[in-house]
Protein backbone atom coordinates (compact mmCIF):
# COMPACT_ATOMS: atom_id res chain seq x y z
CA UNK A 1 0.00 0.00 0.00
CA UNK A 2 1.50 3.27 -1.01
CA UNK A 3 1.86 6.24 1.47
CA UNK A 4 -0.63 8.78 2.12
CA UNK A 5 0.32 12.49 0.54
CA UNK A 6 -0.72 15.38 3.18
CA UNK A 7 -2.47 18.19 1.46
CA UNK A 8 -0.22 20.54 1.78
CA UNK A 9 -2.98 23.59 1.48
CA UNK A 10 -4.32 22.46 4.56
CA UNK A 11 -1.76 21.73 6.19
CA UNK A 12 -0.32 25.19 6.49
CA UNK A 13 -4.26 26.68 7.28
CA UNK A 14 -5.30 24.12 10.35
CA UNK A 15 -3.72 22.53 13.60
CA UNK A 16 -4.64 19.24 15.78
CA UNK A 17 -4.92 19.74 18.97
CA UNK A 18 -4.01 16.92 21.41
CA UNK A 19 -7.27 15.38 21.63
CA UNK A 20 -8.09 15.30 18.19
CA UNK A 21 -9.95 18.32 17.09
CA UNK A 22 -9.17 20.54 14.24
CA UNK A 23 -8.29 24.61 14.91
CA UNK A 24 -8.40 27.07 12.00
CA UNK A 25 -7.71 31.04 12.07
CA UNK A 26 -10.35 33.65 10.56
CA UNK A 27 -10.04 35.08 6.96
CA UNK A 28 -10.21 39.40 6.68
CA UNK A 29 -7.65 39.86 9.60
CA UNK A 30 -4.61 40.47 7.21
CA UNK A 31 -5.15 43.84 5.39
CA UNK A 32 -7.99 46.47 5.04
CA UNK A 33 -8.39 46.57 8.38
CA UNK A 34 -9.23 50.30 8.89
CA UNK A 35 -12.77 49.99 8.50
CA UNK A 36 -13.24 47.02 11.04
CA UNK A 37 -14.28 47.94 14.60
CA UNK A 38 -11.19 46.85 17.08
CA UNK A 39 -13.74 44.34 18.57
CA UNK A 40 -14.32 42.82 14.96
CA UNK A 41 -10.53 42.45 14.85
CA UNK A 42 -9.60 41.58 18.52
CA UNK A 43 -12.29 38.76 17.73
CA UNK A 44 -10.58 37.79 14.42
CA UNK A 45 -7.47 37.31 15.74
CA UNK A 46 -8.89 34.02 17.87
CA UNK A 47 -8.26 30.30 16.58
CA UNK A 48 -11.72 28.60 16.35
CA UNK A 49 -12.60 24.99 15.78
CA UNK A 50 -13.44 23.43 12.58
CA UNK A 51 -17.28 22.77 12.40
CA UNK A 52 -18.58 19.05 12.41
CA UNK A 53 -19.55 18.80 8.81
CA UNK A 54 -16.01 19.81 7.47
CA UNK A 55 -13.95 17.66 10.06
CA UNK A 56 -14.10 14.01 8.21
CA UNK A 57 -13.10 16.09 5.17
CA UNK A 58 -10.07 18.12 6.82
CA UNK A 59 -9.06 14.71 8.25
CA UNK A 60 -8.79 13.10 4.83
CA UNK A 61 -6.47 15.65 3.57
CA UNK A 62 -4.29 15.33 6.93
CA UNK A 63 -3.84 11.91 6.96
CA UNK A 64 -0.48 11.45 9.35
CA UNK A 65 -1.78 14.07 12.31
CA UNK A 66 -2.32 13.05 15.42
CA UNK A 67 -3.78 9.37 16.19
Amino acid sequence: MPKLKTHKGAAKRVRLTATGKIKRGHSHARHILTKKTNKRKRHLDIDVLVSKADHDRVMSMLPYGRD
